[in-house]
């Protein structure tokens, strides 16, 4: 299979992951406007389990070192399988949750509030599982971005001031999506064996064997959490399954792009967490929040007519993600 072989080039790999995990949520906006997230959900979760099959029969199978994604699958223990399942049900619970946000708040807030607040907790959690880093510059980063969010949140308030509860109630989803976020990638990476990836203990999961297990959580758990939501949304009418299947080509394939794009993401993240370290590996990962409010600020214009108050405060929090970003790097290094 294939193994990172450098530091660099696994922060590479998790600067593709903050790309593609900051940007998926454009096809969340790009599908049709009458196209409901609950149902662009089902597409976006079936995409990200197509994602881990095509990378376990290709990456994950071919190569001399590690174990081929077959014979993987057959020897991982019972728990392992089990904590890989249970950090996709985490994640999915914490991703729809981030999906509702979007609806109500823009990406540029629900991201840097959710997910920022998701590579807080995470990368403290992550951390003290796995010591691998430089503590100092890894928490003066986290320091600069927990900063950065608080600031985002002040701007978004000063916009929003003669706005509807949607708001608040975005900003609230953003915060709890944040706190389940923060644990789902402690539950995969306890499942692998993060020290050796050439030659994995026995019962432990190669990166590609955990991310199928860990997706197959995802849409399993979906059968039911997005089955409630579409019952009993939280914003709009109650949706049925027929409305999913009278949609069209165009809108699934959307949906199903969306997914591909974080299942990327998400599949280079862990197969880089070997050499980089789950902390700072995932927090890396989790600058999806300063591309994600780039995305937002500029090319859906979520601020637009903002006062220059406003602008200023978006720009410190652009330059203090920036700092916190490089300070996690430095920490690995």
């Amino acid at each position: 299979m294939f193994i990172v072989s450098s530091y660099a080039q696994a922060i590479f790999f998790c600067i593709i992951t903050m790309l593609c995990w900051g940007s998926w949520a454009n096809t969340q906006k790009l599908a049709n406007k009458n196209w409901r997230y609950e149902l662009f959900y089902w597409d976006y979760v079936l995409g990200i389990f197509l994602l881990s099959l095509i990378f376990a029969f290709t990456l994950g199978s071919h190569g001399e070192l590690g174990r081929p994604f077959v014979a993987d699958l057959k020897q991982a223990e019972s728990q392992h399988i089990f904590n890989a399942l249970l950090g996709g049900i985490i994640f999915n619970a914490a991703n729809i949750l981030l999906s509702s946000a979007i609806a109500l708040a823009g990406m540029a807030v629900a991201f840097p509030v959710g997910i920022g607040t998701a590579l807080i907790l995470g990368v403290l959690i992550n951390y003290i599982a796995a010591t691998k880093g430089n503590p100092t510059l890894l928490f003066i980063g986290v320091i600069c971005i927990a900063i950065a969010i608080i600031i985002n949140a002040i701007a978004y308030k000063k916009v929003t001031k003669t706005q509807n509860n949607r708001s608040s109630k975005g900003l609230l989803l953003s915060l709890l999506a944040g706190l389940l976020m923060s644990l789902f990638y402690r539950f995969i990476a306890s499942a692998m064996d993060l020290d050796n990836f050439e030659a994995p203990a026995s019962g432990k999961m190669t990166p590609y064997t955990a991310v199928f297990i860990f997706s197959a959580g995802i849409l399993l758990s979906n059968f039911i959490f997005n089955t409630l939501l579409m019952k009993k949304p939280l914003n709009g009418p109650p949706l049925s399954y027929k409305e999913y299947f009278n949609g069209n080509f165009s809108v699934h394939t959307v949906g199903l792009l969306g997914g591909i794009i974080w299942g990327i993401g998400n599949s280079l993240n862990l197969i880089a967490a070997g050499k980089a370290g789950p902390a700072i590996s995932y927090g890396l990962g989790q600058g999806a929040t300063l591309v994600a409010a780039l995305w937002g600020v500029f090319i859906w214009r979520e601020f637009k007519g903002a006062s220059r108050q406003v602008v200023l405060l978006l720009t410190l929090m652009f330059i203090l993600f920036i700092i916190g970003l490089l300070l996690l790097i430095e920490a690995g290094k």
